[in-house]
């Protein structure tokens, strides 16, 4: 999700869901040691629970990336063995590092001891041509033994040459098996299941074999199905936000930010699927996805109009202003 769940997209579903685990956008060890570490880690207390996601391949780099994200005050430390893009694996890290399971026990290792918060592994379940269950069983048994806990299983094939990583999200086929067998085999570590789940259906199916389920795309295209979330997963009875719950709720953050001067657009970028499906929606989307006039836009009072311009087209007739 690299350049999707940055601060702005994780505060936006926040509002829909409390309670699920929210992870950052993948951040490389070199973006912390060399880079501006403030700019990729500060996050707003509000969208706990949040874990870091890191990318990376020497064990001494991931030990102090991973110090870093604790002290940011991170919940959660993952670690990053499933993105396939060339250039994650030009710097040897993502998909690749699954044909060196003793290489990810050692990174998991050397985190584990710098910190206290729990350090995870997302993974796909194969590379390549690939496919039998030995190889991702033997992945998971060896960094299991190196203290991690919980497996997110990306349960398609990583094709390291030849796909572009929208393809490799598309075109190998998904196995959800591999992952419910993983469950069998190691009953007593977390394993969540994530790849091409769009319904509550699909989450209930698989929450009967797995631990938990991870949301991409689906989530972020169709922002509204976490609405439900807390009251179906975490017995929360408190009320399912409304669209224009959020929208508000948004609406005011933004402004702040605005006030702050930031960027409008970086924020509303991440909210153009909210009324997916609704009537009106079309033109709501064209109001808020308008960079020229996002960029010209300095004061609060700005963005209630342009927010109270797009809802024109949803029906809304009076002005409703985030105050």
């Amino acid at each position: 999700m690299m350049d999707w769940t940055d601060r702005h997209c994780r505060t936006f579903h926040r509002r829909l869901s409390r309670h699920a685990w929210l992870y950052t956008e993948m951040v490389t060890t070199g973006a912390l040691l060399h880079g501006d570490v403030a700019r990729h880690l500060d996050f707003d207390a509000s969208e706990q629970p949040v874990a870091l996601q890191l990318g990376g391949s020497e064990p001494a780099d991931l030990a102090v990336a991973a110090k870093l994200g604790e002290k940011w005050g991170y919940a959660e430390i993952n670690l990053n063995c499933g993105c396939p893009s060339e250039r994650v694996q030009r710097g040897a890290f993502g998909a690749c590092l699954m044909a060196e399971p003793q290489l990810v026990a050692d990174c998991v290792r050397a985190m584990r001891d710098a910190v206290s918060v729990p350090v995870t592994v997302k993974h796909r379940i194969g590379i390549d041509t690939i496919e039998h269950y030995d190889f991702v069983r033997d992945f998971v048994g060896t960094v299991a033994d190196a203290g991690c806990e919980t497996f997110i299983v990306h349960a398609r094939n990583a094709i390291l040459k030849g796909l572009s990583p929208k393809e490799n999200r598309e075109i190998p086929p998904l196995r959800y098996e591999v992952a419910y067998q993983l469950k069998r085999e190691f009953p007593h570590l977390e394993i969540l299941i994530n790849g091409g789940i769009t319904q509550y259906e699909e989450i209930d199916g698989h929450l009967a074999h797995v631990d938990g389920v991870m949301i991409g795309r689906e989530a972020y295209h169709n922002p509204y199905l976490l609405s439900e979330v807390d009251a179906r997963y975490y017995g929360d009875p408190a009320t399912i936000p409304s669209r224009l719950d959020v929208e508000l709720a948004m609406q005011r953050y933004i402004g702040e930010l605005v006030e702050r001067g930031g960027y409008m657009g970086a924020a509303t970028r991440h909210m153009l699927g909210l009324h997916r499906g609704v009537a009106g929606g079309r033109g709501w989307r064209r109001v808020l996805s308008d960079a020229r006039r996002m960029q010209s836009i300095r004061s609060r009072a700005g963005v209630d109009a342009l927010f109270e311009e797009a809802r024109a087209h949803l029906g809304v007739e009076r002005p409703l202003r985030a105050a």
